[in-house]
């Protein structure tokens, strides 16, 4: 695991779908206590010369860009039974290169590090001394073995007057229910800043336990639910086998966070609903395993030890906040159990909600981004006038500011949400953008300080939610063809949740979310078939929000 470095602004202190969707637990299964089971499908897939010389089966990638530096990762594989998870393999020196061209010509850092099954034979190269907004080549070598070449870029100097950037944006790429086709039609772009992976990178279901539409398109590994730390780095393997994860990972640096689903469905911070606390061991256990797998395979560089919540700058254009929303979290609850709106329950724990705070005020940057797992936004299945809803919400028990359909959001932590939002608009903070996936949906919302009057209450901020890569959304849980539900649910939502602009129930896809000082955009785009590897890609719909606005906008072509 890496530690706090350099100049990235860290803290100080340390899924979403309606109820009625979301998969109940199964079966409880065995865990596969012997290596060789692990290894098996992998050692089969390595070509004959792995025995004698390290290969780099999993990619590269970068990550977390600061003006000086980004953070390199590869995973190497020193001999044929050193799989992922396995604990097999010696220690292996790896050496890494940076240059500014891509033939390796013009080089302006190397070093080397060791690969040890103690890491799982993952790597990273936190590199320094770097020009800032500059786009650099990496390699990797071990035994004299060369991994391809990629692509990395680092942020603009903090005092920059940047004129423009651009973010892929993604969440919830189920490997068991097709390809991972937006990834590569990001990747194939080349004009990304970066990309953001807003969580559900991996999945921990079992074959055939998730959603897929009643069929599994690919298995994944391995085929039981992760338990373990093996578990875990394997299913991270498995992942970063996938052709078009890798080429998007060596096209631009990624900033991640993590969701529920690289723990189990729904965590909390003491637990999870597909957590069967003894049956499946500990969850403490459980938990740790999940954090030391995702810091070992993902290049993200960690504020503090096993939280993702962190600061990155990009000029005088934008900041962004980068929330972890499962680790110090209070308990879920259901509609009707009284306690959403109880100011001692929290979806940020108090640390990082004072961080936020705090960031967001002192920020004098164009644009507030928050990198933020769960939907902020109100989601509500219907209104009276506040003088009659508040009290007979307080009654039952139910949020102030609607009926809250899934309180694993936001909409079952309203006192910190009321809370956030008060202190934007007490502090007149404008350009707060909520980036945001989890949902299996696309959105574009204004975020308004009171649901229940809105639009006569004032919008604190906005948010743009991206639909999943692959995980199943409402045509799919339905099994009827693509757009049949939102042409049905879509009016019905917006009638009754003023403040969206836009949802799409059905399809699947990614954002690209480009940034001016007059505008932040969201343009989505659709692949056409998530079954199929060689899906095309497609716009669908572009929306904005104007600085100083607080309000978004629909706009009628991609930038």
């Amino acid at each position: 695991m890496t530690s706090r470095h350099g100049t990235s602004e860290s803290a100080a202190t340390p899924s979403q779908r309606p109820d009625s969707l979301l998969p109940r637990r199964r079966t409880v299964v065995k865990a596969a206590a012997a290596t060789a089971v692990l290894a098996g499908p992998l050692v089969a897939a390595l070509p004959a010369r792995a025995a004698e010389a390290p290969v780099f089966l999993h990619g590269l990638a970068s990550g977390d860009p600061l003006p000086d530096g980004v953070l390199l990762w590869t995973r190497v594989t020193p001999t044929a039974e050193a799989a992922p998870g396995s604990g097999l393999g010696p220690d292996t020196e790896v050496s890494w290169v940076v240059a500014r061209d891509k033939a390796l010509t013009d080089v302006v850092s190397r070093g080397t590090t060791t690969a040890t099954a103690a890491s799982d034979h993952t790597v990273k190269a936190d590199v320094r001394g770097l020009a800032p907004a500059t786009d650099y080549w990496f390699r990797f070598s071990a035994g004299g073995v060369d991994s391809p070449v990629a692509r990395t870029r680092t942020a603009p100097a903090a005092d920059a007057a940047v004129t423009g950037l651009r973010f892929g944006v993604v969440s919830c790429a189920n490997w068991e229910a097709g390809y991972f086709s937006s990834y590569r039609h990001l990747a194939a772009r080349g004009d990304l800043d970066a990309w953001l992976h807003l969580g559900d990178y991996i999945y921990e279901y079992g074959t055939g336990q998730y959603g897929t539409r009643g069929a599994v398109v690919r298995q994944t590994a391995p085929a039981h639910e992760i338990l373990t730390l093996a578990d875990y780095r394997t299913r991270h393997g498995k992942y970063k086998t996938d052709p078009d994860l890798q080429a998007l990972h060596s096209k631009a640096p990624v900033i991640a966070i993590w969701d529920d689903h690289e723990f189990a469905n729904d965590t909390w911070s003491g637990g999870a609903e597909n957590h069967t606390e003894g049956a499946e061991g500990a969850w403490s256990a459980r938990q740790a395993a999940a954090k030391q797998a995702y810091f070992e395979w993902m290049p993200v560089r960690p504020a503090i030890a096993g939280t993702t919540y962190r600061r990155l700058r990009f000029g005088k254009l934008a900041d962004l906040s980068l929330l972890d929303l499962r680790s110090f979290r209070s308990q879920q609850v259901g509609v009707g159990k009284g306690a959403v709106d109880d100011p001692d329950r929290t979806i940020t724990g108090r640390a990082q909600l004072d961080w936020l705070k705090a960031g967001l005020k002192a920020s004098d940057t164009a644009w507030r981004l928050v990198g933020n797992s769960v939907m902020i936004s109100p989601f509500v299945i219907g209104s009276l006038s506040a003088d009659l809803f508040k009290p007979l919400a307080k009654l039952l028990g139910l949020p102030q500011d609607g009926l809250g359909l899934n309180t694993d959001q936001w909409d079952g932590y309203t006192d910190d949400r009321r809370e956030l939002l008060a202190h934007l608009r007490a502090n007149a903070i404008r350009n707060t953008v909520f980036l945001t996936g989890d949902i299996h949906m696309a959105w574009a919302n204004d975020v308004p300080v009171d649901a229940g009057t809105y639009p006569l209450s004032a919008s604190a901020a906005t948010e743009f939610v991206v639909t999943s890569v692959t995980s199943d959304n409402l045509d799919d849980i339905v099994k009827v063809p693509e757009g049949t539900l939102t042409a049905v649910a879509s009016p019905v939502i917006r009638a009754a949740n003023r403040h969206v602009h836009f949802v799409d129930t059905d399809r699947h896809g990614y954002g690209v979310l480009d940034l001016t000082a007059d505008r932040a955009q969201m343009d989505y785009y659709v692949v056409s078939d998530r079954t199929n590897p060689a899906a095309t890609s497609s716009w669908w719909r572009s929306y904005r929000t104007r600085t100083g606005t607080q309000k978004v906008e629909r706009t009628y072509d991609p930038v």
